[in-house]
């Protein structure tokens, strides 16, 4: 998963855990029963009003399409983190939203679970995974990158330097000879002249 380049090293668990995790629950939920279809859709309507307009075993499947959606992008390297990550954030942010607007799974005035809102409750560590993937930093050159870069520019700087120290030597010359003819005339030879002697 590392070998493409756009996933680190410490991406690679957090991806492979959540994406298969994830994509695991989608393909359960895809041919679940209409007691299932109930429960769920009863637990996200409170919290989203708007899925009333939707009926239960058709909401389970769209949430299953979701799931794998989701599982899928996380297991597939070529996915960027931070893309995935956005997609997971939102993911658990409304399986959050739904732990917290659902009476029964919070105890009284606190933000911790009841033994009925533990499962709903650990989807805070997918919020958490999703917000780490997101916020990564950008992935630096690697060392041998950097290095080619520094032997390139050398290499440009010698190539100046010598062009730099060939035209010197040109100018040098051309002054030298202009001295001598401005000496000795114009059709003085320099072979004979005492002063190359």
């Amino acid at each position: 998963m590392s070998g493409c380049g756009k996933v680190k090293a410490w991406q690679v668990p957090l991806r492979l855990v959540t994406g298969a995790f994830i994509l695991h629950s989608g393909m359960e939920k895809w041919d679940g029963p209409d007691e299932q279809a109930q429960g769920v859709h009863g637990m996200a309507r409170q919290t989203f009003p708007f899925l009333e307009n939707i009926d239960a075993p058709r909401f389970l499947k769209l949430l299953a399409a979701g799931e794998i959606a989701l599982g899928a992008a996380l297991l597939t390297p070529m996915v960027p983190s931070r893309l995935a990550g956005a997609a997971l954030t939102g993911f658990a942010g409304s399986l959050m939203a739904v732990y917290a607007q659902t009476p029964g799974l919070r105890k009284e005035g606190s933000v911790w679970p009841t033994p009925d809102g533990i499962g709903v409750s650990k989807d805070s560590w997918l919020l958490a995974i999703g917000l780490a993937l997101t916020l990564s930093p950008h992935q630096k050159p690697h060392k041998h990158i950097k290095h080619i870069k520094h032997i390139k520019q050398a290499k440009q700087v010698a190539k100046e330097a010598k062009e730099a120290r060939r035209l010197a030597k040109g100018l040098s010359q051309d002054g030298h000879s202009h001295h001598h003819s401005h000496r000795h005339g114009p059709g003085h030879a320099r072979k004979g002249c005492p002063a190359h002697h």
